[in-house]
């Protein structure tokens, strides 16, 4: 037997508005907020280019671009129609211009460089997630922002989404009483999973493997959603789909030899967009964005998996699959008095199917709307119970499940909405890559690593 409950998105929790990262900034009423954007890639370009200027344009201004690809850098100037200077000197920029703040969007491991300098001379941040790569650049943004008072935002738009901003609220009411274990899987599709291979995330030096650059989107929320940090970490993982394991290789997919029998082949020059940012402009950096997933420069794991324990007692099983059939998520929280369970895109468990080739473009769309008759579902299910609680939430078609505009809103429109501490800052940022860097140290020194090995930061056990 089920019982169903629709659950709009609702702000339940907007009362709870302490400890906004936001509070401080100095905007001023009727003036337009001053950006600047170091990294001009895809994800900077799009997301934190061109969307905000058809999204926000009357709240915001950009006053500079910044990338050390000076094709690409006009190229995006001329794609996100704005009229300001570019900058291949990232400290020319912000002396020049001043600005409110600035976005980094740079290769993960430059992130630790363009924050720590714009806190120096005065700017606020914005950066993409992950914060950093490693330990020891996560302490230099943190000891920065102490030194110069200025604020530092991560952007986990995953925490803004309908549904897990939904999933949140049960948790906080403890609808199945204390939480005491986890299981976590997420699924990345052959098409999704093999673009982190092709790109510089394959390399450890750049993005710190998918247990830093992807997962701490999934640390991130397990840490908002447990309201609580992790204190150690054993994990095992190992290469054994992409780089070296196969019988050939190119150096690009473009004039590949082997195009007719790769499976993995893709022709980029197909995608305008992507041809310009990067095919287009590569003479001036060198830079391949189609570059061979059998590469035997790919150093990262493609096969993951952990446990976590947490400071409240709570232990999670993780893991991430990165050639899998199809796209999305499962997840489990057993408590004393019951289960929730929920999921994402998973074939057999929802109505209709995807479009597994296209599904990461479309969903990195700023909709805001929900797709007509699809909903997400929490299960509740009560000990000694027979039935169970079905709570449905609309499907929003847009990037992250409608989190990537909704983060954005709450950043330049309504920066006073804050429910359930849904704004992340370095703190946030830093005990996601944690688990990540310490996931990677547990597999290289084969034994659990504690977070305390890592920071000076002690684990709460109750985060707000």
């Amino acid at each position: 037997m089920e019982r169903r409950k629709f659950l709009g998105y609702t702000a339940a929790a907007s009362a709870a508005l302490m400890l906004n990262p936001f509070e401080g900034f100095a905007f001023t009423p009727g003036k337009k907020i001053r950006l600047v954007l170091v990294g001009t890639g895809h994800r900077g370009s799009s997301f934190w280019g061109s969307n905000l200027v058809k999204s926000f344009g009357e709240v915001i201004e950009f006053v500079g671009l910044c990338d050390i690809n000076p094709g690409r850098l006009a190229y995006v100037k001329d794609a996100m129609k704005v009229n300001c200077p570019t900058f291949t000197d990232y400290k020319k920029m912000l002396s020049d211009t001043k600005p409110d703040y600035v976005i980094v969007t740079t290769v993960d491991a430059e992130h630790d460089n363009q924050i720590v300098t714009a806190l120096e001379m005065g700017c606020d941040v914005i950066t993409e997630k992950p914060m950093t790569t490693d330990e020891i650049k996560c302490k230099r943004i943190l000891d920065a922002e102490k030194r110069t008072s200025k604020k530092v935002i991560v952007a986990f738009n995953y925490r803004h989404s309908v549904h897990a901003m939904q999933l949140k609220e049960l948790l906080a009411q403890q609808r199945v009483g204390k939480i005491t274990s986890v299981d976590f899987n997420w699924y990345l599709n052959v098409y999704h999973g093999a673009d982190y291979f092709r790109r510089w995330h394959g390399r450890m030096n750049k993005g710190g493997s998918l247990w830093v650059h992807k997962a701490t989107h999934h640390f991130d929320l397990l840490n908002w959603w447990l309201n609580s940090e992790p204190v150690e970490v054993s994990a095992y993982g190992s290469l054994e789909h992409y780089g070296k394991n196969n019988s050939f290789r190119g150096t690009k997919c473009r004039g590949c030899e082997y195009k007719d029998q790769c499976k993995f082949f893709w022709d980029i020059t197909k995608d305008e967009r992507l041809n310009n940012l990067y095919p287009k402009n590569e003479q001036y950096d060198g830079y391949l964005r189609d570059g061979c997933v059998w590469s035997n420069e790919i150093d990262i794991y493609d096969k993951m998996s952990a446990q976590i324990i947490y400071a409240n007692g709570v232990t999670v099983n993780y893991s991430l699959t990165t050639y899998s059939p199809y796209e999305g998520w499962q997840i489990a929280f057993n408590g004393t008095t019951g289960r929730i369970e929920t999921w994402e895109d998973i074939p057999y468990l929802q109505k209709t199917a995807d479009d597994q080739a296209n599904r990461h473009a479309m969903e990195m769309s700023n909709a805001d709307d929900a797709i007509p008759g699809e909903f997400r579902e929490i299960l509740v299910m009560d000990n000694f119970k027979k039935d169970y609680e079905i709570f449905t939430t609309p499907k929003i078609k847009g990037g992250h499940g409608g989190g990537d505009i909704r983060m954005q809103r709450r950043m330049f429109v309504d920066k006073n909405d804050n429910p359930h501490h849904v704004m992340a800052g370095t703190r946030e940022g830093a005990m996601s890559i944690l688990i990540g860097i310490a996931a990677r140290k547990s597999i290289e020194l084969k034994r659990p690593v504690k977070i305390s090995e890592l920071t000076e930061l002690i684990p709460m056990s109750k985060r707000f």
